[in-house]
């Protein structure tokens, strides 16, 4: 962890000592300052809706790294080490450490574009990943305990992009900016769990006062009959732009066949 360069895993002082130095490029440095003040100011007279996401950042809880490309292959391997750097590290770090991945997205993309970049990018680590599918999760993503897996880790990955006017709370003006939350960070306050209900309640009442408009239709939780994970992972602001069906191909086979499953990605 900390070590020089662009892609590798940093806490929280490390970057900012980084962005104190100068040793980030500016659309690295415009990324880390856009999330951290967007997690940590109100919007409305109200808190950002995630409180873990608020407590982690400011207790300097979470991890970071920086990826240069949405499509490169080389960026994306880099990726795949810095995840499996990653999950070998977390619980040492702190109680609640998710990872922010910032994307630098050099062109204008439309909406649908930022859909196609987000799951080409979770296709390639898919494809990629060192370890088997977990045996306990499906393959399918049409189903509701599904989700999606790295290094035989089950985890939860949302989203925040340039195209939403209305819904603030996944709003980042910069690029794609991808949190990965592996699930054993939402033992306890799942949907199945008083806590967890308790948790909903505050983070979609905050959702509407934050927004200004309505929780997302897709909005939902995992392993709940209905509803389906790889919707929330970038919630759509035009349902026409949205992808209909999950795209993302996922196998057990284990090395995968990258010609195969990266076909369309």
């Amino acid at each position: 962890m900390n070590e020089p360069g662009l892609h590798v895993l940093l806490d929280q002082q490390a970057v900012e000592a980084r962005v104190e130095r100068g040793d980030l490029p500016d659309w690295a440095v415009a990324h880390y300052e856009s999330f951290h003040e967007g997690i940590l100011q109100e919007r409305n007279g109200t808190p950002f809706p995630c409180y873990f996401g608020v407590e982690s950042e400011r207790e300097g809880m979470g991890l970071y790294t920086f990826c240069d490309s949405t499509t490169d292959k080389d960026a994306l391997f880099d990726l795949g080490e810095t995840l499996v750097e990653y999950l070998d590290t977390y619980r040492d770090h702190s109680e609640r450490a998710p990872l922010t991945v910032f994307f630098r997205v050099s062109e204008d993309l439309s909406e649908a574009e930022y859909h196609e970049r987000l799951w080409h990018v979770l296709q390639f680590l898919h494809v990629h990943d060192p370890e088997p599918w977990p045996e306990d999760i499906p393959t399918d993503p049409d189903h509701d305990r599904w989700e999606f897996c790295f290094g035989g880790v089950p985890m939860f990955p949302t989203s925040r992009a340039p195209f939403y006017d209305d819904r603030k709370s996944r709003y980042c003006p910069v690029g794609l900016e991808v949190t990965f939350q592996p699930r054993d960070l939402f033992d306890g306050v799942t949907a199945d769990t008083e806590a967890g209900q308790r948790a909903r309640d505050i983070i979609q009442d905050r959702l509407e006062d934050y927004d200004g408009v309505c929780p997302h239709a897709d909005l939902g939780d995992w392993g709940v009959e209905g509803d389906r994970e790889w919707k929330q992972y970038l919630f759509s602001a035009d349902e026409s732009q949205a992808p209909d069906e999950p795209p993302i191909r996922v196998t057990r086979e284990h090395p995968k066949v990258e010609s195969e499953l990266l076909v369309g990605a």
